[in-house]
């Protein structure tokens, strides 16, 4: 029944029970972000071709790189030398290159559309550094040196390439902070993320200021791999926040584009962003405090990035996880993002748990960054298919689209599994061919395991490749 009189101006009459809308829960969060349609986006794109071409290079050096490990294969291969070229630039190019270029991608983006003349000298320089990095083997390699967080060819024309594309993440660094806001931070889902991603920005200054004080205070007298060592562990400690900020951001940003509703406050993330920023910055008092080849320097620096990148992790998985069970019926549109979110979350757990167990050098510590890595890198592929619409592209769908990224994840899963076997047996890691002295048919076979999952995820990686270039195809503006 309607009312008998009109309102009175100001008044708004009491919606009946019946068709009042549904009580929202306090903390039922989108965690989203606008995609500009400006000159950001160009940048952005530019470093969308990088990441890409990153891939595609380390994909071929991966290949080589598990052929070199596979009982029976490697034989066919060169020497060991060769299987260590190959995981030097496989590394710095699926870790490195791949992941700054997604970094300067989202910096891009949420940056004010200002500077870019700065934005876009980053990109030329870490372009040429990261093509020239690619080209070493071919002109003169150097001896490889498997130091940890960035190996090296300890020759010319790869430290150039080194220099060059560090020299681009300088500048990309410099404008990101910047932009990056002076005061107040929104308490939403866009500025949780936000500041998430200002975040990463801070922490990789943080790490290039270690690479910078290594490099000033080391003895000249040290040489191959005690030098490198030493040189990249503290900022290479720094950049494991800078990689696990990037990827939270990514899990939150997936949960809320295949409609999950993340029950966790945007303070509460706010607190875990911080919390892992805080972190960061034992690695200055770190320096202060100790000799940079002092065994408390290197247990200062372990000890800050498991506490701020461990309990950062856990609310945030958690939530993620969550929210995704309660998550409505998925579309065509959020197949591919449910899968990598989901692969993402479970290869992360893992590398983690593998992290636990570690004992002596062998290789449950590469099955241990493995299966974290691949956690970064799943997160940050479904980030891009979720993007690429945004940029003017095409929307990822389909079967490819969604296989791909649970092949990449079982064949990495596979790829750690057999590395944690083989490592209960003690086969030693950074060893290839006769050096890995198979003497069982148990390390054998889980070598053989180790080398089939990775063939597996190499078809993975580049279907991912596959997917994005097909939606490049399909431009929309």
């Amino acid at each position: 029944m309607s009312a008998p009189f009109p309102p009175a101006p100001g008044v708004t009459l009491p919606t009946p029970a019946s068709t009042a809308a549904p009580p929202q829960r306090r903390h039922d969060v989108a965690y989203t972000l606008a995609v500009p349609t400006d000159e950001r986006l160009t940048l952005a794109r530019g470093w969308l071709f990088l990441s890409l071409a990153a891939l595609v290079l380390s994909g071929v050096f991966s290949i080589l790189l598990v052929l070199a490990r596979t009982p029976g294969v490697n034989r066919l291969l060169p020497t060991a030398d060769f299987f260590r070229v190959a995981l030097v630039v496989h590394v710095d190019l699926s870790v490195l290159v791949w992941f700054f270029s997604i970094a300067g991608l989202l910096w891009s983006l949420i940056g004010a559309p200002r500077a870019l003349g700065l934005g876009k000298a980053a990109l030329g320089l870490a372009t040429v550094g990261a093509m020239l990095m690619a080209l070493a083997p071919f002109i003169g390699s150097g001896e490889a040196v498997m130091a940890n967080y960035i190996p090296m060819l300890d020759g010319a024309p790869f430290i150039t390439g080194l220099v060059l594309f560090a020299a681009g993440v300088a500048l990309l660094v410099l404008r990101g902070l910047w932009l990056a806001p002076r005061l107040g931070v929104a308490f939403d889902g866009g500025g949780a993320l936000r500041f998430g991603l200002n975040a990463s920005v801070v922490a990789t200054a943080v790490a290039l200021l270690a690479f910078a004080w290594s490099f000033a205070v080391l003895p000249r007298t040290l040489e191959g791999r005690a030098y490198y060592e030493i040189l990249f562990w503290g900022g290479g400690h720094a950049l494991q926040f800078t990689w696990t900020l990037l990827m939270l951001v990514a899990w939150l940003w997936l949960a809320g584009a295949c409609g999950a509703r993340v029950a966790l406050s945007p303070r509460v993330t706010l607190l875990m962003f911080m919390l892992a920023l805080v972190s960061v910055f034992v690695t200055p008092y770190a320096y202060l405090a100790h000799d940079i080849a002092s065994v408390e320097h290197r247990d200062a620096l372990t000890w800050a990035m498991r506490l701020g990148g461990g309990v950062a992790i856990v609310p945030i998985a958690l939530a993620v996880v969550v929210a995704l069970a309660g998550a409505s019926a998925t579309t065509p549109q959020t197949r591919p993002l449910r899968a990598a979110l989901v692969a993402s979350v479970l290869l992360f757990g893992a590398g983690g748990v593998i992290g636990i167990f570690i004992s002596g050098s062998n290789v449950r510590i590469p099955a241990h960054y493995h299966g974290c890595i691949v956690g970064v890198t799943l997160a940050l592929m479904g980030l891009v298919y979720h993007l690429l619409p945004r940029m003017g592209y095409g929307t990822p769908q389909g079967r490819l689209a969604t296989w791909q990224p649970a092949l990449y994840a079982a064949g990495q899963f596979m790829h750690i599994v057999g590395l944690v076997w083989s490592g209960g047996y003690g086969v030693q890691r950074k060893v290839a061919g006769s050096e890995q002295v198979l003497h069982s048919t148990a390390e054998i076979a889980g070598m053989g395991l180790m080398g089939l999952g990775g063939l597996i995820a190499i078809i993975g990686g580049l279907l991912f490749v596959v997917v994005v270039i097909g939606a490049l195809r399909r431009r929309t503006l």
